[in-house]
Order: structure tokens, then C-alpha cells, then sequence
């Protein structure tokens, strides 16, 4: 008996130990025959981060994600690149720690901005945010990315002329279940909703509860749904705030509106990302602009969020951030200075520490974290 206790510590530790954090960056490089995309290690005691990989060829990777077992990586490309805008796909082997181009595929729109990958692997979705499209892939076994079989172009905007001219789609959220998909419009001031049946040669389709409309001039920007899949959080890119929503079956309910900043700012918001904790007990909001920091609040239980501090991100422009899959860190990429920056999280009160050194590079843009 005591001979097979010992066996089952060995097993459990060594899967423990076994396992490596990688951290996956993408960056406006603008001059393609420069690294675009890098893979780093991550030091899960001191927080530091060592480079792996990397690859050359490909421009502005401005956004990345990574298929559900993190065998394909894949990245808007081509962004904010006139009469141009792609979606490519790559292959990360954590054996040997080699990252490979796979392919690339036209992003139905100019300046594609994020992507979302279904559970099953087998879809991408594509929002470009100039021109205000949604476009639908399928991807194969291979991780290659096939020809858009849909393209969704919206074209209505908002009260601002100089931002909302036009529809901006600057997100595309599937539900935790799979069967919604949600694009934050920022020029529309909406979130709009269509049904997702991934048996179907063209999955998407229109919803009951099409949108739903935010606060004028508002900038809907990312949106995520909490673990237990019954509310649902909006970061407001021009409004500087977070809406709260309950959330039934493809529908949503406004519950709350809470700022993002402290009274001492009062315009020229710029707020970008948004996360909650694995735990479901914390949400964490970027500020860009004069703040260049994370607005931390704890989720009570009905949804409603309640401020407990900002963190300053140690760097300027913090245009995406990542929470790893443990909680036990936060990565923000900071694209004004260039800078990564590591933060251990504490489980109990959600307030960040910063961890390890800096880690250089130029006009980072994107951060995915994933243990293998």
C-alpha cells in the first residue's frame, strides 16, 4: 500500500512539474521581414519571462488566439494595413518549443481586430473593425484556416461623427455554451447577437434578440461572460466604463453601469480590455490614455460589480492583458513603451503584485497564456 502512495506522489508531481507556462505576444512589427509573433516561457516562482520562439514575415500580428488543446495558434494579421487585412494560422509544438506558419486567409474586411475559436476547433470568427464585418471560417484538422464561408457587413454608426461614422466590430464573444455568438459594435453602440449552429456548412444565423444597445457614444469594445455563465460584462472604450448584464439563452439584460476610473478623470477615456479570474470572484479592466492602469472590482453574487482598486500597469497604452488558466497571473501588454509586464494575482483580496523584470518588445499588442 505504502509502495503505491509513493508511486501516486511521483505521478502527481511529476505532471505538476511537467507541465510549462508559455506566453504567446503579438505586435504592430509593420515591417514584415521583422519578428512578429514570440513565444516566451514563463518562471511560474519569479515571474520572468525567457523568448523560445519566434517568426519573421508576417505583418502587424495585432491579436491572437489559440485553438482549445493550444496545438494552433491564430492571429489577425495585416492590420491596420490599407487595402489589406488577413487571419493566419500557426503551429506551436511545446516539445521542442518550434512555432510554424500554417497559412493565411483574406479577413473579409479591413483591419481585422480579434478572433474566437469554437470548442470543437473545427470554426474561426473574424471581426474587422474598419469596415464593420464579421467573417466565419472553417479550420481543418491541420489547423488550416479554409476560405470565409460567411461575411457579415454592418454599416450603421453613432452619435460620434469622428469615431462612430460607421459600424466597428471590435469583438466576437461565443457564450460559454457555444450557441451565441456576441460582436461588440463600437461604432454602432451595440452588442449583436446571431445563433451559432456548428453543424450547418454556414453556421451563423440571426438571433432572436439581435442587439442590444449600449449608452450613446459608449464605444462598446470587449466583452466576456462570467464562469457560471449567467451574466455577461461589456468594457465601453469612449465611455470609460463596464456594463453588467444577466444573461438567459442568447439574451441580455442590462443590471449595471460602473466606471472604470476614479472621479479625477473626466473625459478622453480610453478603456480597452476586459477578464474575470477563473474563480469568477474578480473582473479586471484596462485603462489606456492618462490612466494606464487596471481597474480591479470583486462580482457579487447578483453580477453587480464593486471597485477595489486600480493597479498602474508599469508601462504605458496596456492594450490587451491575459489572466493564466490558475489565476495565479496576470500579463499585460503595454504597446506605448513596449513593455510585458508580469503580476502575481492574490487569490483572496485580487489586488496585483509585480513580478519579475520587463520584458522588451516593441509595439506589443497581443498576450495569450497557456500550460502545456
Amino acid at each position: 500500500m505504502k509502495l503505491l502512495q509513493l508511486l501516486l506522489v511521483i505521478f502527481l508531481c511529476s505532471n505538476l512539474y511537467g507541465q510549462n507556462t508559455f506566453v504567446f505576444l503579438g505586435s504592430f512589427n509593420w515591417d514584415k521581414e521583422k519578428e512578429g509573433i514570440f513565444v516566451y516561457e514563463l518562471d511560474t516562482i519569479k515571474g520572468n519571462l525567457s523568448k523560445v520562439s519566434s517568426i519573421k514575415n508576417i505583418r502587424n500580428p495585432s491579436f491572437l488566439t489559440l485553438s482549445p488543446n493550444g496545438k494552433f495558434i491564430f492571429a489577425c494579421t495585416e492590420s491596420k494595413t490599407e487595402n489589406a487585412g488577413s487571419v493566419s494560422s500557426f503551429e506551436f509544438n511545446p516539445e521542442n518549443k518550434s512555432f510554424t506558419f500554417i497559412n493565411s486567409q483574406k479577413s473579409g474586411g479591413e483591419n481585422p481586430v480579434y478572433l474566437s475559436v469554437h470548442k470543437d476547433g473545427k470554426w474561426l470568427v473574424n471581426g474587422n473593425y474598419t469596415e464593420g464585418s464579421v467573417s466565419v471560417y472553417p479550420i481543418s484538422e491541420d489547423g488550416k484556416i479554409q476560405p470565409f464561408v460567411q461575411n457579415f457587413q454592418f454599416s450603421e454608426g453613432s452619435v460620434n461623427k469622428g469615431r462612430q461614422d460607421r459600424a466597428h466590430i471590435h469583438s466576437t464573444v461565443f457564450s460559454l455554451d457555444y450557441n451565441y455568438l456576441f460582436m461588440a459594435d463600437l461604432g454602432a453602440d451595440k452588442i449583436r447577437c446571431y445563433h451559432f449552429n456548428k453543424d450547418k456548412n454556414k453556421p451563423v444565423e440571426a438571433c432572436h434578440q439581435p442587439f442590444i444597445k449600449t449608452n450613446s457614444g459608449s464605444g462598446p469594445r470587449h466583452f466576456t461572460f462570467h464562469p457560471n455563465g449567467r451574466f455577461a460584462y461589456l468594457i465601453e472604450e469612449m465611455g470609460g466604463a463596464v456594463s453588467a448584464y444577466q444573461y438567459n439563452d442568447g439574451e441580455l439584460k442590462t443590471i449595471q453601469r460602473i466606471d472604470t476610473h476614479s472621479d479625477h478623470f473626466k473625459d478622453g477615456f480610453e478603456s480597452s480590455d476586459i477578464h474575470i479570474s477563473p474563480d469568477g470572484n474578480f473582473l479586471y479592466a484596462s485603462n489606456r490614455g492618462a490612466e494606464n492602469n487596471l481597474a480591479i472590482f470583486s462580482i457579487e453574487n447578483n453580477g453587480t460589480l464593486k471597485l477595489i482598486g486600480y493597479q498602474s500597469t508599469k508601462g504605458k497604452h496596456p492594450r490587451v492583458f491575459s489572466i493564466d488558466e490558475t489565476g495565479k497571473f496576470v500579463i499585460v501588454a503595454n504597446t506605448g513603451t513596449g513593455t510585458v509586464v508580469v503580476f502575481k494575482r492574490n487569490f483572496e483580496t485580487g489586488l496585483l503584485k509585480k513580478l519579475g523584470r520587463k520584458t522588451k518588445i516593441k509595439n506589443v499588442s497581443a498576450v495569450k497564456i497557456k500550460r502545456y
